[in-house]
């Protein structure tokens, strides 16, 4: 269920409630004007309630709304796998700007690495989501005897040369007290011919890979199966 009407029942009795203060508020002041400080001091305390229940209204919308972020998902990549040959893959990964790259990848699994930048909590409150940056991809095979003996493919998705927030807060973790952590981040899966898959950014941080159609999700338990 959407929290938006909800969100907006809260911002709305915050500004109800900002209004009645600002009532009770005037009506104060002119009973101070007039003397009756008894009725003034009421509608003074009346305004200070008012108030009270404002803050709390906005303060649990904008709760809500932070919580909201930090629960949802960000699409990172989509990928899909060809078979060229034994534990051989050409592996297209289609970005979310609509740019596409292919990719022959040697292994069992495809996995992806990124770079991820966190903020600290009360930033993500605020509406401050995780960044991130695509490392590399590379392939990997499941027995540890051929992953030591057979040649390695790993391609390099980003070509930043200079200094990035990534690397500033490594060097100087004292100087950016508003990121809460920077670290790598990895998802894999087994490739298999005509496998679709997407991978998303958690906004704890982590990316997360699925299969993309239930196709593929019955190839990957086969394949699971197999093994």
């Amino acid at each position: 269920m959407s929290l938006t009407p909800f969100l907006l029942g809260l911002y709305g009795f915050a500004c109800i409630c900002l209004l009645l203060a600002i009532a009770q508020g005037r009506q104060s002041r002119l009973h101070w004007r007039t003397r009756r400080r008894f009725a003034a001091g009421h509608r003074a305390l009346w305004a200070l309630v008012f108030v009270l229940l404002a803050l709390l209204g906005a303060f649990s919308g904008t709760a809500l709304l932070g919580y909201r972020r930090l629960t949802s998902e960000a699409l990172v990549a989509t990928l899909d796998a060809h078979s060229i040959g034994p534990q051989r893959y050409t592996v297209g990964i289609e970005f979310p700007d609509g740019t596409r790259r292919e990719i022959d990848l040697a292994g069992d699994d495809w996995q992806l690495d990124a770079r991820v930048v966190k903020w600290t909590p009360s930033a993500v409150v605020m509406g401050a989501e995780p960044l991130y940056r695509l490392d590399r991809i590379n392939g990997r095979y499941h027995a540890i005897e051929q992953e030591r003996a057979m040649p390695k493919s790993a391609v390099a998705l980003s070509e930043h040369v200079l200094p990035d927030l990534w690397s500033l807060k490594r060097r100087f973790p004292q100087t950016l007290g508003f990121v809460d952590a920077d670290y790598g981040s990895a998802a894999y899966l087994p490739m298999v011919d005509g496998g679709r898959y997407t991978v998303t950014l958690a906004a704890a941080g982590g990316l997360v890979a699925r299969a993309a159609d239930a196709a593929t999700a019955e190839k990957l338990q086969l394949a699971e199966r197999a093994e």
